[in-house]
């Protein structure tokens, strides 16, 4: 069993007995001492979308709790190594993000973007992998639900849905889930929204749910509904409802039951 904490991830609940596993890809915007903030003129932008998904971790914290599930967080920026791209995407040390220039990003060298994947997103996928091994030995199908949190505009774009579901080519939570938040008449839901999950695929789903055929899906919650703690509770509480009404799918056993 993989413990519970390291420098690159954090695992809460890691003995739980449900199927569900949340995964929190961008739960921080910690960045190492030694890499001086990237570099950034202004620290401030840390705490900006662009380095974390906002309020996703305290969301995700209260569900797990309420719920009873197990879930992983990363510990690191996504400036710093996106945990939930392949790492040789460009795109996983990004050089400008939404305007701001990343200037450690700039022209780095092969060697450190190795050491990067070594000590950050190895261990932290790792953990994953043997989280959802455990789960198997006690479940036919373990669930895994990545969470996330997105920005209420971008390119002047004013987003009009409070939630997305993410999903590919597994419908298994997907479907069933959007049926359930749709209930809510008070929600805007996205299928696909506010992207789409299919294009790029994100390594998290693709990798530990699509090759293990593992129900998978990806939830985005828009980042001004969960940026408080009062907002971060409510969220909590409409996504334990909604999780814990997926049915058949949080009874599966494992076959060996008797």
């Amino acid at each position: 069993m993989t413990d519970s904490t390291s420098s690159a991830f954090d695992i809460q609940n890691p003995e739980s007995d449900s199927p569900l596993l949340l995964v929190v890809d961008h739960a921080s915007r910690h960045i190492p001492e030694e890499y001086d903030n990237l570099g950034l003129a202004d620290p401030a932008v840390l705490h900006r979308h662009i380095a974390w998904d906002i309020g996703i971790e305290d969301v995700t914290r209260r569900l797990s709790e309420k719920i009873g599930a197990t879930a992983i967080y990363a510990r690191f920026s996504r400036l710093l190594l996106d945990a939930n791209r392949y790492p040789d995407d460009p795109a996983s040390t990004p050089v400008i993000s939404d305007g701001v220039e990343i200037p450690a990003n700039r022209e780095m060298p092969e060697d450190e973007r190795a050491r990067r994947v070594e000590n950050w997103f190895t261990p932290y996928q790792g953990a994953i992998t043997g989280l959802i091994d455990h789960k198997l030995e006690h479940h036919a199908l373990p669930l895994l639900v990545s969470m996330h949190s997105f920005t209420p505009v971008m390119h002047e774009f004013e987003r009009p849905w409070h939630i997305g579901v993410l999903w590919d080519e597994d419908p298994r939570i997907a479907l069933p889930l959007l049926k359930i938040l749709r209930q809510n008449h008070s929600l805007v839901v996205g299928d696909n929204e506010p992207y789409s999950a299919r294009d790029p695929l994100g390594y998290t789903m693709n990798e530990h749910g699509m090759k293990r055929d593992l129900p998978n899906v990806a939830i985005e919650i828009r980042q001004d509904l969960i940026d408080t703690h009062q907002g971060a509770e409510k969220w909590a509480s409409i996504m334990a409802d909604a999780l814990m009404r997926l049915g058949p799918l949080l009874d599966a056993k494992e076959e060996t039951d008797a």
